[in-house]
């Protein structure tokens, strides 16, 4: 994997986008010199229309990984890329159209962009069928080593086996486990150099998988291994890396503490960060008023009650606040106001309620808290106070997830579906912990980008 801005982007994954930026390339230029010979224009050197083309591939581009073209799916099934890469020049077009008219000199005729844009679903649809298996395939995954064979080094294994993993297991090595699980496994005193054994194995990866670390760590064997260019893990960073969230089950607080993360030089981009949450709340909160008053009107002519309601949540540093919401249950949804959590086909979900959650429309009077500063637009959720007294006694670290300001977007929110239990919300916590270890302005533009894949195929929304 390739680590940008403290994000980590698979190989393959990094490779299609470049392919596709120049393909989207060629494509618009094609579309102008097509153009321009069916109506006997000279064509001029494509430099003199480079911002026009560079429109028209940042657009489709953005398009792309908003609606999920990079996600694992798409290297698997043809049919899947084919979709999401339709909805993406749909919406990447409806974008340029908007660029166009207001940055008229970007603009491409329209003859121009039809021509670009047929072209363009062709090669993008033509290389996935052509490229998708080989970079899905093992050619661009990295093999490892892992020195264990128990419970931790079967975690590894079972990621390992699933569709779109970016490792191979070359080997398991049993490092003297009273209870292997792990079948096949070459037991240390049998290899006479480890460093040897990796290398033969071509791995580029060794990741400690050991049950435990106490008294236990092969010292000497890591640093021959190391020497040799080869890369040493634990089982945290390899899971964080490959997972995209900190594992609770194999973190410790040493680990917290030594791994780099949680920079406190954030002063540019928090004010970069706050800079945008006020500019882009005041406006969506002027563009969507239409659409929060239509809903509002069908919750009152659905059942009784008011449209809004506040609700107390927990925010940064543990300070509660209110969040207004636009009401998507039953008045007495919550008996005597005891916090109840969500559950799968919710009875109390009224359906206009249920088509508002889907289209995350109940989540836009939110905006407002942003603007007060409260919330901010990309943060972990914000939860209520009788939850998160319950959560903190049941999962460890969950009062380091407070150390960032809450937001309406997150992301969890784009990783995993609606949390409604203990479970669920331990998953979560994964992904929050690990936005607010590795945050960015950059992991805050791919989590807006992606919420756009949510709304449109919503996945567990309760």
């Amino acid at each position: 994997m390739v680590r940008l801005f403290k994000h980590y982007v698979p190989y393959a994954v990094l490779l299609l986008g470049v392919v596709d930026a120049v393909l989207l390339l060629v494509s618009a230029e094609l579309g102008w010199v097509i153009r321009a010979h069916q109506i006997g224009m000279m064509v001029d050197p494509m430099v003199t229309r480079l911002p026009q083309l560079v429109a028209f591939v940042a657009a489709l581009q953005v398009a792309l990984i908003a609606v999920g073209a990079y996600g694992v799916a798409s290297f698997l099934s043809l049919r899947f890329a084919a979709a999401r890469l339709a909805v993406a020049i749909l919406l990447g077009v409806a974008f340029l159209s908007i660029v166009f008219f207001l940055v008229p000199p970007l603009a491409l005729w329209r003859s121009n962009l039809a021509y670009a844009t047929l072209i363009a679903a062709t090669l993008l649809v033509v290389v996935r069928a052509l490229l998708g298996r080989t970079l899905g395939g093992d050619m661009f995954k990295r093999r490892i080593v892992v020195l264990g064979a128990g419970h931790r080094a079967a975690r590894i294994a079972t990621l390992a086996a699933q569709p779109g993993a970016n490792v191979v297991v070359a080997g398991f090595v049993a490092m003297g486990e009273a209870n292997p699980t792990v079948s096949g496994a070459v037991p240390r005193d049998e290899i006479p150099n480890l460093a040897g054994f990796v290398v033969d194995h071509n791995a580029s990866e060794v990741v400690l998988a050991l049950e435990e670390r106490r008294n236990a760590l092969p010292l000497k064997d890591l640093l021959r291994v190391k020497t040799t260019g080869v890369t040493v893990s634990d089982i945290s960073t390899f899971l964080e890396r490959e997972t995209g969230r900190i594992d609770l089950h194999s973190v410790s607080p040493s680990w917290l503490i030594f791994s780099d993360g949680f920079a406190s030089g954030r002063m540019l981009s928090s004010v970069f960060k706050r800079a945008f949450d006020v500019t882009a709340s005041a406006l969506l909160l002027l563009l969507t008023l239409p659409v929060i008053l239509i809903a509002a009107v069908a919750i009152k002519l659905e059942s009784a009650g008011p449209a809004f309601y506040r609700q107390r949540r927990v925010g940064l540093y543990n300070q509660c606040f209110e969040i207004p919401k636009l009401r998507s249950m039953r008045q007495d949804a919550e008996v005597a106001g005891q916090a109840v959590w969500a559950e799968k086909d919710d009875p109390r979900i009224t359906r206009i309620g249920r088509f508002i959650r889907k289209v995350r429309i109940d989540e836009l009077p939110q905006t407002w808290s942003v603007l007060k500063g409260e919330m901010s637009f990309v943060g972990p959720r914000p939860e209520r106070p009788q939850f998160v007294g319950q959560l903190e006694q049941q999962l460890p670290y969950y009062a380091e997830r407070h150390m960032v300001k809450p937001g309406i977007t997150g992301w969890a929110q784009i990783n995993y579906p609606y949390g409604a239990s203990i479970e669920d919300a331990r998953h979560k916590l994964e992904y929050d912990l690990y936005y607010a270890k590795n945050y960015s302005p950059f992991l805050d533009l791919l989590i807006l980008l992606q919420t756009l894949r949510v709304v449109l195929w919503p996945a567990g929304a309760r």
